[in-house]
């Protein structure tokens, strides 16, 4: 049976996430007046994200609201004690240079529209509605998918295979009529294969040898995997190419 739908991913597949959440953390440090806290602006980066995982998980797991994680990040990658106002102004100034840097990777827009009349559309993502939707309209592409789901929402979290289903679900179709489409490849790649879904791991850097996974030892990835590097090869894998990435410039 064809390939139906395309459920995506957003952070780092459609979205150019690590690019504006460097450009935004270096610009929001410079304005704050805390560069020289720090070695790097890579160094303060790290911090900011091994915080924002760890709020994140409790928001996750119900213990803390929405607005309680992004003040609790403030708070813990300060180290003061912040009012609830003082902790959303510092967040809200961090926001608007992170949005400032928001762009969709340039490979994105034409794919859509290739693949417009013959597939349906969806997002799965491990983040929250209150980020994602808001930000996929910012970025001018809500209305190219059905339906986003995200973990926050629906209690549980990719790679688990009930979120790649929920997706599934929501279409209205069986996973082997849907593609996934995401940058990781364990939590996305593996995930969705694992899930019936065909998978697509978009490897832009061409760098990633997955050599500390189980992935590593079956060159073409488990069954339902393919590895491209520019979503210009997606349409081709979708036409029911079944080489490893083909046509891809991994060779």
């Amino acid at each position: 049976m064809p390939i139906t739908a395309v459920v995506w991913d957003v952070d780092d597949t459609l979205f150019d996430y690590t690019t504006a959440d460097r450009a935004g953390m270096r610009g929001h440090l410079a304005a704050e007046g805390l560069l020289d806290a720090y070695e790097t602006v890579e160094q303060a980066l790290t911090l900011w994200r091994e915080i924002t995982d760890r709020q994140w998980a409790r928001y996750a797991a119900g213990e803390t609201s929405f607005e309680g994680q992004r003040r609790d990040r403030v708070r813990v990658f300060l180290e003061e004690e912040l009012t609830d106002d003082e902790a959303d102004s510092w967040f809200g100034r961090y926001l608007a240079h992170y949005e400032s840097a928001w762009a969709l990777f340039p490979d994105v827009l034409p794919v859509l529209d290739a693949l417009a009349a013959s597939h349906r559309h969806a997002v799965l993502s491990n983040s929250s509605l209150h980020v994602q939707d808001p930000k996929l309209r910012a970025l001018g592409v809500r209305d190219r998918f059905e339906t986003v789901l995200c973990a926050a929402e629906l209690g549980f979290s990719k790679p688990d295979a009930r979120a790649f289903r929920a997706a599934c679900d929501a279409l209205e179709l069986a996973p082997h009529r849907v593609a996934y489409v995401g940058d990781h490849p364990e939590i996305d790649g593996r995930g969705a294969a694992e899930a019936g879904l065909l998978s697509v791991w978009i490897d832009r850097s061409g760098v990633s040898t997955v050599t500390d996974t189980p992935m590593a030892s079956r060159p073409e990835g488990p069954t339902g995997l393919r590895r491209i590097a520019s979503l210009a090869e997606l349409p081709a894998v979708l036409g029911g190419d079944t080489r490893f990435g083909a046509p891809s410039t991994f060779g």
